[in-house]
């Protein structure tokens, strides 16, 4: 005979397992420290305004 299995208990880690997963995606894509987003906004306007100087303009 097999194992004798609480379908409520394996529900209920499966539902576990899936939080776990979407919770690691989650701060993967939201967990950053507002030092860390302030660091990367001012670096893109450096970025940007780098750019923006050695841009060429010509007039035709």
């Amino acid at each position: 005979m097999g194992e004798l299995v609480n379908l409520r208990r394996v529900k209920k880690e499966r539902a576990r397992a899936e939080q776990a997963r979407e919770a690691e995606a989650n701060r993967a894509k939201f967990g950053r420290t507002k030092a860390e987003k302030t660091a990367q906004e001012s670096e893109q306007r450096r970025v940007v305004t780098q750019l923006d100087q050695a841009k060429i303009e010509r007039e035709e």
